[in-house]
């Protein structure tokens, strides 16, 4: 276990609940990487709990909405815990700022075994929630570990798809996937020259007029008062430029029709990511045995971020999460 140098101070995007006790926790990952996590228990509880572990989007920190959503699954009756993902945040892990489908997933199965070993935590009755980037993994987890019971994808991308094809699949072709090749291998001579990683760059600031809606979106979240935060990737530097290069040729949630425990996908009807919560669906419900507890919900009029915190429209259905964890945890 490294030593982590913590914060103290609620730190958060979102206000404190009256109604947890939170603390701060650390543990490692197979790969020796110390994660830090906050920790939110219901005030009073006192019989072993259905826990919960929350991670994403893909770029933020555990000060955002996944703090927010274990925050308030955790007022709902549930022990859960927001976590850092590896090299990024309060976790350890060097170079910073690097993904890895492999070590991103294994981050997850770590949360599963520190909550099985706590006293106050009943060990059959564990779930995960992933938003954004964060999602993709999160069924890429369940269809691989058993101890996990249930799932939520919320809003979620698919890493290794829009790595590879780009957004919209509209990069999807052998030789523009040869071309980002031969850029990304360039770029590792150039790191390896300089003795450190470029960054690739956080959400555009300022804002130019023809931005995409999605890039306004991201904007609109990331880079104003509502979620910046100020170690956030999405909200500064961004990742290296190198950081997600093997999730183009590391496809994640291969045997997801083949996930038994329970999933929730849950994604904004008019989302720019909608195309990658339907098609997750659709992969893990095709020739598969076991449908009767996975569900597709789409939410009327929302967006991306809608289902990153409860400003605006309110979007996250907490009540549709709080059934659906207590029916299956």
């Amino acid at each position: 276990m490294s030593e982590l140098n913590l914060t103290n101070e609620w730190d958060k995007t979102f206000p404190k609940s009256e109604k947890v006790n939170h603390k701060k926790v650390t543990f490692h990952n197979r790969y020796g990487i110390t994660l830090a996590a906050d920790m939110y228990t219901p005030k009073n509880a006192t019989d072993k709990l259905p826990a919960i572990a929350v991670c994403g989007p893909f770029g933020a920190v555990k000060e955002q909405c996944s703090g927010l959503y274990a925050q308030t699954m955790a007022e709902r009756g549930f022990l859960t815990i927001a976590f850092d993902p590896s090299f990024t945040g309060e976790s350890s892990g060097t170079p910073r700022y690097m993904a890895s489908p492999d070590i991103n997933t294994e981050d997850f199965q770590a949360t599963v075994d520190f909550l099985s070993v706590q006293e106050n935590v009943d060990p059959e009755k564990i779930g995960i929630i992933g938003i954004c980037g964060w999602g993709g993994l999160a069924i890429n987890v369940a269809a691989l570990d058993t101890r996990i019971k249930a799932t939520v994808a919320s809003t979620m991308y698919d890493m290794a798809r829009v790595n590879a094809n780009g957004y919209f699949d509209a990069e999807d072709s052998e030789e523009q996937r040869y071309q980002k090749k031969i850029a990304l291998n360039a770029q590792r001579i150039e790191d390896y020259s300089s003795g450190k990683y470029a960054l690739g760059g956080g959400v555009v600031d300022p804002l130019p007029e023809d931005a995409p809606f999605f890039v306004k979106d991201y904007h609109h979240y990331y880079k104003t008062e509502r979620g910046y935060h100020s170690r956030s990737l999405n909200s500064n530097g961004g990742w290296n430029i190198t950081g997600c290069m093997s999730f183009m040729n590391q496809p994640i949630n291969t045997y997801s029709n083949e996930i038994r425990s329970a999933v929730l996908i849950m994604h904004g009807e008019k989302a720019h990511s909608c195309y990658f919560g339907k098609d997750a669906y659709k992969a893990m419900t095709t020739n598969s045995q076991y449908t009767q507890n996975k569900e597709l919900l789409l939410i009327p009029d929302a967006v991306h971020t809608d289902l990153y915190d409860s400003g605006g429209k309110n979007a996250i259905p907490f009540d549709k999460l709080e059934e659906f964890f207590k029916k299956y945890l």
